[in-house]
């Protein structure tokens, strides 16, 4: 039962990535035959054509951030501008902040609770040195 599942899945996969491909190559190849001719002289192009210039393009201006969450530094920067903007905060700003992630991540946000610690640590830290 599992391994049918599976096939189906690997099937389902492989028909979709075949109708993603096909619809963008047709869909360059219009757009180009539709205006680069007409534009600037050029030539008109085959749908093969149409996805070497795809791939073309790919590798020219790169893959999105190599797969980096949140850009191409990855996101330990995302999460280090968190941190730097949350140390220019008052405490009900800071409030205000964690309801809004809790709210848009439904409680799931995972390294909140290092950044708490860190905070908690400091408070403590300036509470002994006062007293």
């Amino acid at each position: 039962m599992y391994r049918r599942t599976k096939i189906f899945h690997v099937f389902k996969f492989l028909l979709l990535g075949v109708i993603f491909l096909t619809a963008l190559g047709f869909g360059v190849r219009e757009l180009w035959n539709c205006l680069i001719p007409d534009l600037f002289h050029g030539p008109v192009i085959t749908f093969w054509q149409a996805l070497g210039l795809c791939l073309l393009g790919k590798l020219l201006f790169g893959w999105h951030g190599g797969g980096h969450k949140f850009g191409p530094r990855g996101p330990e920067a995302w999460r280090q501008r968190l941190k730097d903007r949350m140390q220019h905060m008052t405490p009900e700003e800071k409030e205000k902040m964690r309801e809004r992630f809790k709210r848009c991540t439904g409680g799931r946000f995972g390294r909140w609770n290092d950044w708490n610690e860190e905070e908690k640590d400091d408070t403590q830290t300036k509470q002994e040195t006062n007293i």
